[in-house]
């Protein structure tokens, strides 16, 4: 039996392919020695006894709702030591009416900017759009982004409202455009930490569907992501 538990919740809007893309860090979980155990519900949070031996919480529920009791075991275990951890809409537009969620994570997205509207065809790929992920000096020297340099992504471009208690390793700029209503550039975090009590939380925006996940740059920060947020992290 490994030494750690990760524990996988995924659910909510079926777009962001929530079993597909947990699926992709399961054996790299079990590599580095955790037990891991998926629920298909967020109120798995709800049960104490669960959470207490939970070391890592990684998270794919987008949209969707959870009970009050639920959100309370959450804050309650990650205050504990328990590491939260997820990409894109899994972990950042989870649960959008639960204030006490919102402030755990301190980022919510807003919107995803489309194309010029002459290039709009009616499809999934209207909001992709290519983009860079660009590292911050803090990122420069964090341990999961060491040695990364910024990256050139085509795919959603999270728009996110978050507050500063984030320690910010990428961020992402949406530069001003005639047919959006902004007036100049808006530069958003797109990879962040944030200490909670005794616990750690870890965010990166990218990651919309496998594809992303599968990029080099991106797979690396969310594998280091994880280890980074869980209990008992020496980094």
């Amino acid at each position: 039996m490994n030494s750690r538990r990760a524990l996988i919740v995924r659910g909510g809007w079926s777009g962001h392919q929530p079993v597909e893309t947990t699926d992709l860090f399961v054996p790299f979980l079990e590599q580095n020695g955790y037990d891991v155990r998926i629920e298909e519900s967020p109120e798995i949070y709800a049960d104490a006894a669960a959470m207490a031996e939970t070391d890592l919480i990684v998270q794919s529920v987008t949209m969707s709702e959870i009970s009050g009791a639920a959100v309370k075991g959450l804050r309650d275990a990650v205050l504990a030591g328990t590491g939260f951890a997820g990409w894109h809409g899994g972990i950042v537009d989870s649960y959008r009416a639960n204030s006490d969620y919102l402030q755990l994570v301190g980022g919510q997205f807003v919107k995803h900017p489309a194309k010029a509207p002459e290039q709009i065809r009616g499809d999934g790929a209207d909001s992709f759009l290519p983009h860079t992920i660009d590292i911050t000096d803090l990122g420069r020297d964090h341990d999961i982004t060491r040695g990364i340099d910024d990256l050139a992504l085509t795919t959603e471009q999270y728009w996110v409202l978050h507050d500063d208690l984030n320690d910010v390793l990428a961020t992402t700029t949406h530069p001003a455009r005639s047919d959006q209503p902004w007036h100049r550039p808006v530069t958003s975090p797109a990879v962040w930490t944030r200490s909670w009590g005794a616990g750690r939380v870890f965010v990166a925006t990218p990651g919309h569907d496998p594809d992303v996940l599968r990029d080099a740059n991106v797979r690396t920060i969310v594998e280091r992501g994880l280890l980074w947020a869980s209990r008992g992290s020496s980094a």
